[in-house]
């Protein structure tokens, strides 16, 4: 039945070989498992990989690229931080063999070229990059960025790769006011890529989805196994995936903060990738870049000479109603 179908799944219905990679490192992955299980179903081939915060020199597994490890369950690995690591191994306790391919946190040179290796490799003909925010959409003249350089640096080398579906999708709405996003701009953002049609439509996460239940079952198991490194947004995707709503913590990683768990986490918002690529204005500088350091400058560098970062702006209330009826 094609009736009222996503343009995102349309997108999809030639798609045969897809890597779902988490877009800015962390936990990343984990916001793609959803999708992972849920394209599996429809009998796609699907890989996964991250752009990862751990220390990769301190787990084995075959190099693909000097920026490229694969890690599975049976590599071994001396840091206690390494959540694609858990994550395989969760996968073997299901009876399933799935590597995670873990991208150095590096610039976009080595980047590019670690993607264009295990697009190589994987023989894929589509990737979907997976933000745990909205960080993402951001073009860099927002009153604030969130943390974006990991985001930036793999939306620029997975818009260099020369395959037909490029595709970026979004989770946990709302996550990043934790670290200073006015949402705002995020939804100027989509309204602006819905004037280029690039919007591909969101969906709702529910707890009663069977790809649903195996990510939270596979989220929790890494929380476990990992008890000081949980990720304050997939925690907030569950909480919000729970019910729970305004300044609920899961985890004492936001205790002192006021966090805003609502029902908009639980939606994926999907785009075309090269549009929100085109969006970003410094993009041509994080191209120069060669580690992750190199693309922090070249944010704060364009930053510092933009001269107009835009206020911050409420999402109007019930108040412009009442003053438009007078």
């Amino acid at each position: 039945m094609t009736f009222l179908r996503l343009p995102f799944f349309g997108e999809l219905g030639a798609a045969h070989n897809i890597l779902v990679a988490g877009a800015g490192g962390g936990f990343d992955i984990f916001s793609g498992l959803p999708l992972y299980f849920g394209l599996q179903a429809m009998g796609k081939r699907v890989h996964l990989a991250n752009l990862s915060f751990s220390d990769l020199d301190a787990a084995t597994g075959r190099r693909l690229h000097p920026a490229v490890l694969e890690v599975t369950a049976d590599s071994q690995v001396t840091t206690s931080y390494f959540p694609e690591f858990h994550l395989s191994r969760w996968f073997r306790q299901q009876w399933q063999e799935v590597p995670i391919y873990c991208f150095e946190r590096t610039g976009f040179k080595p980047l590019l070229g670690a993607y264009r290796a295990l697009v190589e490799h994987l023989q894929v003909d589509t990737v979907i990059l997976v933000d745990g925010g909205t960080d993402s959409l951001m073009r860099g003249d927002e009153a604030g960025l969130g943390t974006p350089e990991e985001d930036i640096a793999s939306i620029a080398a997975a818009n260099e790769l020369t395959l037909e579906r490029k595709l970026l999708v979004c989770i946990a709405f709302g996550v990043d006011s934790f670290h200073g996003v006015c949402h705002t701009h995020a939804f100027e953002a989509v309204a602006e890529l819905t004037k280029q049609g690039a919007f591909l439509g969101a969906f709702t996460l529910l707890r009663q989805m069977p790809e649903v239940q195996k990510y939270m079952r596979a989220t929790e198991s890494v929380f476990e196994a990992m008890p000081h490194h949980p990720s304050i947004v997939s925690a907030s995707v569950l909480s919000a995936l729970e019910g729970h709503y305004g300044d609920y913590h899961r985890t004492a990683r936001t205790q002192g903060s006021n966090l805003w768990i609502n029902p908009l986490m639980t939606l994926y918002w999907c785009f075309h990738l090269r549009p929100v690529a085109r969006r970003i204005l410094y993009l041509d500088a994080v191209k120069q870049t060669e580690t992750c350091w190199d693309v922090m400058e070249a944010i704060d560098v364009f930053r510092l000479r933009c001269k107009a970062i835009r206020d911050r702006a409420t999402i109007p209330d019930s108040s412009l109603g009442r003053n438009l009826s007078r």
